[in-house]
């Protein structure tokens, strides 16, 4: 999975994973020549609309996604103040056959895991179970060793908001190989550990998928039940996100309707169908599944209090400068600016197959973009970010 860049997917580029292919220009192929026949329009959830004459500007970000950029699919949902909710489409769904992608299908998030892990900790937190000051060492002892590494001296807090110091384990990872290959979240540590420290704790922001490895190992060992169960229990059921779910060990399917994922190895290489994989090198930092209405209502959700009391979302929207990139990361969360003035709140998540953006405005405007591939070259995210910033400035 490859890094997301802040831009998101992180600044250090997150990904969920980061070991796929960045900096090089995507070359169109087949998929995008029949992804421009099937550009789709916009379809309104209930209530209905009457639908505009022309595409509008959502419509063609997605539709140039597509046709210049060479993507083989791409999927939005924009949710007003007023719960009112838009879907759209464009490309295929299945590159082989022609087929639509399904209005907002279930995709895999990717690094929007991360958020999700974070809201379980910080209810551990206002339940006295948790402390977001306290060393990981307290709770997972003598576990966090290794060159210039001691889980005495990095906090819960430290983990959440990617400042502890820890080597990401996502830069070993042999991408290609994930679609069948299992991981133990003590594996994924494991790996982590063989690198020195990138830096001390406290000292600068640093992406890490590492970091939640840890976190959702401490929520299983507070709470003495596996993390997928506590996200379900406490985030999935509670909102109602009837189209989410943490895969089970073994489970590499979308159940749902779905567009088909896809990557390129080498970046200019031809389209290899990524849409079955095991998931299991994501975990608590990467391995959910959603549809883009989700997320809207999720994120939604999250910033109007519904999920955590006051005194932890506010913990969680307290950010720290991503150098570079003129976004800032809370704790599981990050804020970027819009060019129409203030900031949306999201994450975003690369995993082989698809990439995800999106966020909230504090006055509830919401909207969620996946695409079926990671790009291959940098200068398609933002591309896909532009949609986002169209679409709340709008």
């Amino acid at each position: 999975m490859r890094k997301q860049t802040t831009g998101l997917a992180p600044a250090p580029r997150p990904r969920t994973t980061r070991t796929g292919p960045t900096g090089r220009r995507a070359v169109r192929s087949v998929a995008a020549a029949l992804a421009v026949a099937a550009v789709t329009a916009g379809v309104l959830a209930p209530p209905a609309a009457t639908a505009a004459p022309g595409p509008d500007t959502i419509q063609r970000g997605l539709n140039a996604l597509v046709r210049t950029d060479g993507l083989p699919a791409a999927l939005a949902s924009v949710r007003s103040p007023d719960g009112r909710t838009r879907s759209y489409t464009a490309g295929v769904g299945d590159v082989a056959t022609g087929a639509k992608v399904p209005v907002d299908g279930q995709i895999r998030i990717g690094s929007n895991t991360k958020t999700f892990t974070a809201v379980v900790v910080l209810q551990l937190v206002a339940e006295g179970r948790i402390g977001l000051d306290t060393d990981v060492d307290t709770y997972l002892p003598g576990v966090v060793r290794g060159e210039g590494i001691d889980g005495r001296g990095i906090t819960v807090r430290r983990l959440l908001q990617h400042t502890s110091g820890l080597p990401d384990y996502e830069q070993d990872l042999d991408e290609p190989g994930l679609r069948h290959r299992y991981y133990e979240p003590r594996e994924l540590l494991d790996i982590a550990l063989r690198h020195k420290a990138d830096r001390a704790p406290g000292q600068a922001f640093g992406y890490s998928s590492t970091n939640y490895v840890l976190a959702g190992l401490i929520v299983q060992r507070v709470t003495g039940r596996p993390l997928a169960e506590e996200i379900d229990r406490r985030v999935v059921q509670r909102l109602g996100l009837r189209h989410t779910s943490f895969p089970a060990p073994g489970d590499r399917t979308i159940r749902e309707p779905h567009p088909h994922g896809y990557r390129k190895d080498p970046a200019g290489g031809p389209l290899q169908d990524f849409t079955e994989m095991d998931p299991s090198a994501g975990w608590a930092a990467g391995q959910m599944i959603s549809t883009n209405s989700d997320l809207n209502r999720f994120f939604t959700a999250l910033l109007k209090g519904d999920l955590l009391a006051r005194p932890q979302l506010d913990q969680m929207l307290t950010t720290v400068d991503i150098p570079g990139t003129g976004a800032r990361a809370g704790l599981g969360i990050i804020s970027r600016p819009l060019t129409c003035g203030g900031v949306y709140w999201g994450h975003g998540g690369d995993i082989p197959g698809y990439e995800t953006r999106g966020g909230v405005t504090e006055d509830g405007r919401a909207v969620n973009v996946a695409v079926t591939m990671v790009p291959p070259d940098d200068a398609v995210t933002p591309h896909v970010e532009s949609v986002i910033d169209r679409a709340l400035c709008g």
